[in-house]
């Protein structure tokens, strides 16, 4: 049989014994050692690693977390596209004084690499021979004056404010959505290339060829226009006409009449056959039977 014991009972001496004591401290010794296992609290799983004060996880998603959005930050930044860089306006063009060295303000932005140069060289040489100095100006377009002529005296006056800094001085503008250009000049340069050039030019080169969008050809040949006259040589003349006469889209009478009568006979063909035919089918069948 199995006898159970009470812990009062395995800690009380047994009646009648004598070595109780040493029984009896055994057993309680083992008992608490018991019982101190039970109380004790279950250890925590220790962390993997802890690089920041022992965190463990936490600390490897934070990090993960600030990881990615400053990447993404970066590559958003990287993948933004760059700013435009600023257009220039005709008020622009007026603060901005006139070109040092250049001769040409392109504003409008039509005019080649090439033309800026072959006018600079031009206009350089014409400067150190004839002391008249030109310069010249695209727009898009104006909105401050009412035409290309009342923007090219402000450009002058603002440019060279007084008589004897603008008299041997020629602005020349193009306006490449109106299609029209001006040139206006001091005392003394106007006297130089002559109101003949002058008319001939801004009514022939500039709008003709700014037109049909020939920009680099209105420029350069406008000023190989203003620099022979300047220098005293031919003029080698505006730019050549094309007659483009317009063909009509409307017939002559004669088409007309033609057009009517073959229209009238193949309307009757098709008639006499829509009527012809289902006769001729109706009385082959009425014979055959």
């Amino acid at each position: 049989m199995e006898t159970l014991l009470s812990p009062s009972t395995l800690l009380t001496p047994l009646r009648g014994s004598k070595k109780t004591p040493s029984v009896a401290v055994s057993l309680r010794s083992v008992v608490s050692c018991a019982l101190r296992k039970q109380q004790q609290p279950p250890q925590q799983p220790i962390a993997a690693w802890s690089g920041d004060g022992g965190r463990g996880v936490g600390s490897w998603a934070s990090f993960l977390k600030h990881g990615l959005a400053a990447a993404a930050l970066s590559l958003a930044i990287s993948l933004a596209p760059a700013p435009a860089p600023a257009v220039a306006s005709e008020f622009d063009v007026l603060n901005g004084g006139p070109p040092e060295d250049s001769y040409v303000v392109d504003d409008a932005g039509v005019l080649s690499r090439v033309t800026k140069s072959d006018v600079k060289r031009l206009v350089r040489d014409l400067e150190a021979r004839k002391n008249v100095r030109i310069n010249f100006i695209t727009v898009r377009k104006l909105t401050s004056k009412a035409d290309a002529f009342e923007y090219a005296d402000q450009v002058l006056e603002k440019w060279y404010p007084t008589v004897e800094e603008g008299n041997n001085k020629g602005i020349v503008v193009l306006v490449t959505s109106q299609k029209e250009g001006a040139i206006t000049g001091g005392p003394a340069f106007v006297k130089a290339v002559g109101d003949e050039i002058l008319d001939s030019t801004v009514s022939e080169n500039l709008p003709v060829l700014a037109t049909d969008e020939k920009y680099n050809e209105a420029i350069y040949t406008t000023a190989k226009r203003l620099a022979a006259a300047i220098d005293g040589l031919p003029d080698p003349g505006g730019p050549s006409f094309k007659e483009n006469k317009r063909e009509s889209n409307f017939k002559t009478k004669e088409e007309t009449e033609g057009k009517r009568g073959q229209f009238t006979l193949v309307v009757g063909g098709l008639l006499v056959i829509a009527f012809v035919v289902p006769m001729a089918q109706y009385y082959a069948y009425i014979s055959k039977k």
